[in-house]
């Protein structure tokens, strides 16, 4: 999956695949994560938003099913 490099204290990439909608977050510490079942909306909200890592925390992570890939 492609990810876009994003201007996040804690976050360097995003990416984002509609077909399967996986979310993928890799974090500045080198963690990849995949979340599930995420609407393209909700992904394409997180791009957008002033504080990334914040939007993940509260709209995403504890709400869909995730894990680490890396």
């Amino acid at each position: 999956m492609n990810r876009e490099p994003v201007a996040s204290s804690n976050i360097a990439s995003i990416g984002y695949d509609a077909t399967s909608e996986t979310l993928e977050v890799e974090f500045t510490n080198g963690a990849l994560y995949q979340y599930y079942n995420v609407p393209q909306a909700l992904a394409e909200q997180l791009m957008q938003a002033g504080s990334k890592g914040q939007f993940l925390h509260y709209s995403i992570k504890n709400a869909y099913p995730f894990s680490r890939v890396g």
